[in-house]
């Protein structure tokens, strides 16, 4: 269970910045066409840096099954975060692995989202949690755009649907408001807090991490 994740990480000085920052979870992005793409070698380096209690996230774009899941072991990674174009069937190719599936919010809404999760629920593999990002055509996420909240507020909260991860274009300034407006169980950010791609600022994500958990406060 984590509240705040601060994603695209890739050196061991950002890693720590962010976890004595408390985040409860980091990502490290295996897209080699993303600005923060870590190669295996450096992400050994970055997990070693971490406490063992911030939860460790994996984010893959259109990875064969196999290799993420030899990452995944490598790393002794926590959680494997899916952002490409993956059918439900590749979730049950992650076994008991826990996935978060990132689906991007269009043109169409939550339907084509909520018809996703259907199909994972039909063949039993529902991801553990369910990221929703802005959505750029051709764009696989760290866009810095926002997501429209009065639509992701309507995420159903039946009990069988996964927890919400709210992302897209979230910063310091405006994390507040998408808690409080969409009610989320997590909040992720990367760009929002960041001096260039892939480079974080430490007083960015305090203070991120620091709205994110006074919001989250003040829905009790």
């Amino acid at each position: 269970m984590f509240r705040v994740k601060i994603c695209g990480i890739t050196n061991e000085e950002d890693a720590r910045a962010a976890a004595t920052a408390g985040a409860d979870a980091v990502g490290l992005n295996f897209y080699q066409e993303s600005p923060r793409f870590l190669n295996p070698a450096s992400a050994e380096a970055v997990v070693r840096a971490l406490p063992a209690e911030v939860v460790k996230v994996g984010l893959f774009v259109n990875s064969p099954a196999e290799a993420v899941i030899a990452t995944f072991r490598a790393l002794g990674l926590d959680l494997v975060q899916i952002h490409g174009d993956e059918p439900p069937e590749y979730l049950a190719a992650m076994g008991d692995r826990p996935v978060m599936r990132a689906l991007r919010l269009g043109p169409l809404g939550l339907a084509p989202i909520l018809e996703y999760l259907e199909n994972c629920r039909r063949l039993g593999c529902l991801p553990r949690w369910v990221l929703i990002d802005a959505y750029r055509p051709g764009r696989y996420g760290g866009t810095g755009a926002t997501c429209d909240w009065t639509v992701v507020q309507k995420y159903p909260a039946a009990p069988w649907h996964p927890p919400l991860v709210l992302a897209g274009g979230l910063t310091a300034e405006n994390v507040a408001e998408a808690i409080h407006r969409v009610r989320p169980s997590a909040v992720d950010t990367a760009g929002g807090v960041e001096t260039s791609p892939g480079k974080k600022d430490a007083g960015l994500v305090r203070q991120f991490i620091q709205n994110a958990r006074r919001a989250f406060e003040s829905l009790r």
